[in-house]
This record gives C-alpha cells, sequence and structure tokens, in this order.
C-alpha cells in the first residue's frame, strides 16, 4: 500500500498515486491521503522512460514515453498504469516486445537502470489504442512489484478550459522531456529536460489545432515525451493568481523540417532543414485517447 498525495497547482487541483507497479490487471492501490511537498519537473523525470525497439529491418529505434495513473470509476484510491508515448513509436516497432528502460530506486537519491520488456502487441495484434486522428497511443501495462513510480493522474492533462482559464498564450515557456537520439541525463536512464516558448498561434479549439509548435530543438528519441508547464504568478480570468500552477501541455510527436533541394548541372538532391522546432500534440487529444481504454477495473 502506499500514500495517495494531494496537488494543489494554483486553482488546478489533482491526486497523485505514489504507488508500487501490480500485475497487468491489478489496479494502483493507496492508503488514506497524506499533505507532500509537489514538483512537477521532479515528478515527471520519475515517470518518463525510453522505449527502445526493433525495426522490422532490425535496426534499433528509439522513443519516449511517460506513465500516469486512471483512476478506477466510483474508487478514489484506486486506479491503473497508463503508458502514454506517440503512436509512431509503437508503429515502428517491429515484434510483440519493446524495452521500457525502467529505474529503481536504491534509496533517496541513488537509482539504478532496469531494463523492463513489455508486452506492445498479441500475436501480432496492437496492444494499444491509437487516436484515429493524432499521433497519440495508449495501453494499460503491469509494472515490477520493486518499481516505484510516483503516477499522476490523467486529470493533469490539460483541456481546452484549462488553456482558457489560465490564459496559455504564445511566447508562453514550457518544458518538455525526451531521449535525443537515445541520450539520457544520466547513468539510471532518467531523460533530459529542454525548454522553450509556445510558437503557434491559436491554440483553441484544440479539436481543430489539434497541435501546436514549441521552439526547442528536439530530435529522434524525443517523440512521444511530455510537454508542460510548471509556472508561479499566473494570470486566472484577468487577475494574477498568486501560487504555482502545473498541468501537461501534451507530447512531443515530432521536429519541425523542410526540405531543401539543392539542384547541380547533372543532378539534385533534397535535405531535411531542421528548423529547431517541436511539434506537440494536444494534451486533450491525449485524455480522448485514454478515454477510448476500456474502463479500469
Amino acid at each position: 500500500m502506499k500514500k495517495m498525495l494531494f496537488v494543489f497547482t494554483a486553482l488546478l487541483a489533482a491526486l497523485v498515486f505514489c504507488s508500487v507497479g501490480s500485475a497487468q490487471n491489478s489496479p494502483i492501490t493507496k492508503t488514506p491521503p497524506a499533505q507532500k511537498d509537489f514538483e512537477l519537473n521532479s515528478v515527471l523525470m520519475e515517470c518518463t522512460f525510453m522505449l527502445e525497439g526493433r525495426t522490422a529491418q532490425g535496426q534499433q529505434t528509439l522513443g519516449t514515453g511517460f506513465i500516469m495513473g486512471r483512476p478506477i470509476p466510483n474508487q478514489s484510491d484506486r486506479g491503473r498504469y497508463v503508458l502514454i508515448t506517440a503512436a509512431h513509436v509503437l508503429d515502428g516497432m517491429a515484434g510483440d516486445t519493446a524495452l521500457l528502460h525502467l529505474r529503481r530506486k536504491i534509496d533517496e537519491n541513488k537509482f539504478e537502470h532496469v531494463p523492463y520488456q513489455i508486452a506492445i502487441r498479441s500475436n501480432g495484434q496492437p496492444l494499444w489504442t491509437k487516436n484515429p486522428n493524432a499521433d497519440v497511443a495508449v495501453m494499460y501495462i503491469q509494472i515490477p512489484n520493486e518499481i516505484v513510480i510516483p503516477i499522476l493522474p490523467t486529470t493533469l492533462l490539460a483541456d481546452d478550459k484549462t488553456l482558457s482559464d489560465f490564459q496559455v498564450h504564445p511566447g508562453d515557456e514550457l518544458e518538455c522531456l525526451g531521449y535525443p537520439l537515445g541520450s539520457a541525463s544520466n547513468d539510471a536512464g532518467f531523460p533530459i529536460l529542454r525548454s522553450g516558448r509556445v510558437a503557434s498561434y491559436p491554440l483553441l479549439p484544440t479539436a481543430t489545432t489539434k497541435t501546436f509548435l514549441l521552439d526547442v530543438r528536439v530530435f529522434k528519441g524525443n517523440s512521444g515525451g511530455p510537454v508542460y508547464l510548471w509556472d508561479s504568478n499566473r494570470l486566472y480570468h484577468g487577475s494574477i493568481h498568486f501560487g504555482t500552477v502545473g498541468f501537461i501541455m501534451g507530447l512531443v510527436s515530432q521536429e519541425e523540417l523542410v526540405p531543401q533541394v539543392t539542384v547541380g548541372p547533372y543532378d539534385q538532391s533534397v535535405h531535411q532543414l531542421q528548423l529547431d522546432l517541436a511539434v506537440v500534440i494536444h494534451a486533450n487529444l491525449i485524455k480522448q485517447t485514454i478515454d477510448m481504454l476500456p474502463a479500469p477495473q
């Protein structure tokens, strides 16, 4: 049994489950609630992981995934682990399994890398649920009993009302986590944090825009990583709300590239020019994809 922590981020309150993983069909459980300081950067670091697989040609392919907790209906103290990533990350992995690079906590500030094989297909059929209109894939997973992950609830996925209430706009600085070209921040396998500003307009409605641009350089391996806002003293309905605000804005889908054609006297070549921009899928589409999963039991 693990503690459930109340997270108060400005006027956005959410539950955080601190739980040890259990069998895939077993729920996350907790003890009565307890108060604890909350810092979204660190918590997301602890629930973001590298995904590794092989293409049909046998080449290594990498991506980023993060884990959240989906509450069981009418049971405030129970939920299920949900792995969230970009759909093309799993689509590009051949076979029925992939490696999820987890971490085991040794003591307060020491972790060790734990590669863990997860099922992504059964008899060739995907076990994940894909959004038909966005590059998002989600699936319930099992976590080894010895792995402790601070599970963020899906209520931290920002919808249109959240973006409107907190007046998220171009120029806002966001953070993102991932594994560019398979690089990690240390031997334990924690992701690398980068930050950039919202670089496109409009953001709403998310059902129409679906994506936005973030002024940050990403690479292959960043796909599927969480993009989030962690700020203080933000505008809220036209007034300044003094306090900390945090929510997940979306996930990295791809880097923005522009084809550059070079024409010579006898041939021509096409190169992809990096614009140092990330294409981010709105969190509301992640939430819609999770809602497509069978209800957790």
